[in-house]
C-alpha cells in the first residue's frame, strides 16, 4: 500500500466512530488493545455542595443538644481535629428527628406514656417527614451513606376535602375545576378585549393558546369538564364512565381549594421530594456513628452556663464541665430559663422566638385500603378540617398492612389536640377522617401513636417564630463570649432539618476561624 493511502489507526477510529458510534469506536479500541479494561479506583465526581473546614486545629467544644445541629456541629468539628462532647438531656439524641417503631415508648410532660404496637417494619416519623433536593440535608446522606427513596408529596389520586364539600374529591378533579374555570374566565376576557391595553395581538393569541391548554378549554373558550378530571371507570377494552361534573364555578369557589390545590407550588414543597429509606432517623443514626458514641452522653440535663476568661463552664445534673468553647443548639426558649453570664441582652434575644405547638398521629391498618379501594400510592390528601392532613405513606408498596399520619398540624389545631390524651386524640382524628374515607377508616385500625411536640420535655414545641429576623436574630448568630448558638431557628430554614445543617455549618466555621486566628 503506497504511504498516501496507508489507514492509520487513528483514521480507522474516527471512521468507526463516524460509522458506528462511540460504542463501535470503543470496542474497536479494546479489539487494538487501545482501551483500557479496568480503572485503578473508582470515580467520585466532584461534589460542590461538599463541605470542610480548611485546616485542623485543636481545641475542647462542648455542644449543648444532641438534635441535628449539636450532632452536625460535632460531626464537622471532629474532621478538622477538634475534642467535642455533646450533653443531652434525653436518654435518646435527634432530637425532633423522631421515628418510632414497635415497642418504642413515647412519654410526654404531665401526661400519659405511650408504646408504639406497630407491627415490625412499620415506622411513623413523628417528627420531620420529607426532604427537598436541594436542600443540604440530601449531601449530609449523601456524604453518611443513608439511602434515601421517593417521598410522594402531590399525588393526583388523593382527596381535597373542605367543609363547604359534601363529598371529598380527588385532588386532579380539584385542580381541572378550578383551572378550568380561571382559565375561561382569562380566556373570555382576553378575547372581548379587555386586555388590549396589555397585550399586543400576538401576546393575546399566545395567551389565548396557552389559557385553551391550561383549562381544557372547548372551541367556545368555556370549561365543560375534562377528563383530567378522572374517571369512575378508567378507560380498558371499554370507553372509560368520566366522573359526573363539573360543578358551577360558583361552587368550585365556595369549595374553598386554593390553598389545597396550590400547597406543593412553593419551592421548599415542589415535587420530587425524597426521604431516608426505613425512617427518618437513619440520618441520626449515620451521625452517631460518625461522631462516635463515646463522645455522647445522654441523660445530662444542663443547669447552667458560665464564660470564664479562658473558657466556658458547663453545669449539669451529674457535675461541671469545662471546655475551650460552646455550642448551644437547645430549642432558645429552654436556654433563656438557664442561668448564665451572656448577658440580658442574650437572654431578651433567646425569649423573642416564639415556640409553636404542632402534632401528629400515626395509625396504623392491618390492611392497606387506601391502596387497594383507593388506588392513593403516597401523597397526602388536604382538608381545611383540625387534622390539617392525611400522609400516606410513601414506603412498602402492596405490602400487609401499614400506617398513615392521621394528622399533621400546628397552632390552634395542634394546641386543641395536644390538651386531649391520647384516647381523645385518635377520637377526634378519625371522626374526621372519615368524613373523607368513610367507617373503614375506624374499623380497620390496628394501633396508633400520637405526639404533642409542645408536651416533650427538653424540646416544648414544633419549632419557633421570629417576629422579624433582625434585632434578636441577628445578635445570636454572633457568638456570646465563648458560647455559640446553632439551630434551625436562627436560619430561614426553620422547622426543616436543612435548617439545623446550615446553622450547624455557619457556627463551627466562625469557631474555626477564631481558633486558627487565635493559634497563628
Amino acid at each position: 500500500m503506497s504511504e498516501n493511502r496507508a489507514l492509520t489507526r487513528r483514521a480507522l477510529l474516527v471512521g468507526v466512530g463516524a460509522a458506528g458510534g462511540a460504542g463501535a469506536m470503543f470496542a474497536a479500541m479494546g479489539a487494538l488493545g487501545l482501551a483500557p479494561d479496568s480503572q485503578e479506583k473508582s470515580f467520585v465526581p466532584p461534589q460542590p455542595s461538599d463541605f470542610s473546614l480548611s485546616g485542623r486545629a485543636a481545641a475542647k467544644v462542648v455542644i449543648l443538644g444532641g438534635g441535628v445541629a449539636g450532632l452536625t456541629c460535632a460531626y464537622e468539628l471532629g474532621k478538622a481535629g477538634y475534642d467535642c462532647t455533646i450533653l443531652e438531656a434525653a436518654d435518646r439524641v435527634g432530637g425532633r428527628n423522631l421515628t418510632l417503631r414497635g415497642g418504642d415508648r413515647l412519654a410526654e410532660m404531665g401526661g400519659e406514656t405511650q408504646t408504639a404496637g406497630f407491627e415490625e417494619g412499620t415506622y411513623f416519623n413523628a417528627g420531620p417527614g420529607r426532604i427537598a433536593p436541594w436542600m443540604v440535608t440530601m449531601d449530609y446522606c449523601r456524604e453518611l451513606g443513608v439511602p434515601i427513596e421517593t417521598f410522594v408529596n402531590n399525588n393526583a389520586s388523593a382527596y381535597v376535602y373542605t367543609q363547604g364539600m359534601t363529598a371529598p374529591i380527588r385532588s386532579r378533579t380539584a385542580r381541572a375545576d378550578l383551572y378550568g374555570y380561571v382559565a375561561e374566565l382569562l380566556a373570555k376576557a382576553t378575547n372581548a378585549g379587555a386586555l388590549n391595553r396589555r397585550l399586543t395581538k400576538d401576546d393575546r393569541e399566545r395567551l389565548s393558546e396557552f389559557l385553551r391548554r391550561f383549562g381544557d378549554l372547548g372551541p367556545d373558550l368555556g370549561y365543560h369538564g375534562s377528563t383530567r378530571r378522572g374517571f369512575e371507570t378508567y378507560p380498558g377494552v371499554a370507553d372509560g364512565v368520566p366522573i359526573a361534573g363539573p360543578s358551577s364555578l360558583r361552587a368550585v369557589l365556595a369549595a374553598g381549594t386554593g390553598r389545597a390545590i396550590t400547597n406543593d407550588f412553593g419551592y421548599d414543597q415542589a415535587t420530587p421530594m425524597f426521604q431516608p429509606v426505613g425512617g427518618m432517623d437513619s440520618i441520626v443514626t449515620a451521625l452517631v456513628k460518625a461522631v462516635g458514641r463515646d463522645r455522647i452522653r445522654t441523660s445530662t440535663r444542663v443547669t447552667g452556663v458560665k464564660n470564664l476568661p479562658d473558657g466556658v463552664e458547663v453545669t449539669h445534673q451529674g457535675g461541671t464541665f469545662k471546655a475551650d468553647y460552646c455550642i448551644a443548639t437547645l430549642p432558645p426558649h429552654l436556654f433563656a430559663r438557664l442561668p448564665h453570664n451572656l448577658g440580658a441582652p442574650v437572654t431578651a434575644a433567646l425569649r423573642t422566638p416564639a415556640p409553636v405547638a404542632a402534632g401528629k398521629i400515626g395509625l396504623e391498618y392491618g390492611r392497606r385500603w387506601w391502596e387497594i379501594d383507593d388506588r392513593i400510592y403516597g401523597g397526602i390528601t388536604e382538608t381545611d378540617l383540625d387534622i390539617t392532613h392525611i400522609w400516606y405513606p410513601s414506603y412498602g408498596y402492596h405490602s400487609r398492612s401499614g400506617l398513615l399520619v392521621g394528622y399533621y398540624n400546628s397552632d390552634e389545631n395542634a394546641e386543641l389536640y395536644g390538651k386531649l390524651p391520647h384516647a381523645g386524640r385518635r377520637s377526634r382524628a378519625l371522626t374526621q377522617g372519615k368524613k373523607i374515607h368513610g367507617e373503614k377508616y375506624r374499623s380497620e385500625l390496628r394501633s396508633s401513636l400520637s405526639i404533642a411536640w409542645q408536651r416533650q420535655p427538653y424540646i416544648e414545641g414544633g419549632w419557633t417564630t421570629w417576629p422579624s429576623y433582625q434585632g434578636a436574630f441577628t445578635l445570636l448568630q454572633r457568638p456570646a463570649g465563648r458560647v455559640y448558638f446553632a439551630g434551625d431557628w436562627l436560619t430561614h430554614l426553620i422547622a426543616w432539618q436543612a435548617g439545623a445543617l446550615e446553622s450547624a455549618r455557619r457556627a463551627v466555621t466562625d469557631l474555626h476561624s477564631r481558633v486558627l486566628q487565635a493559634t497563628s
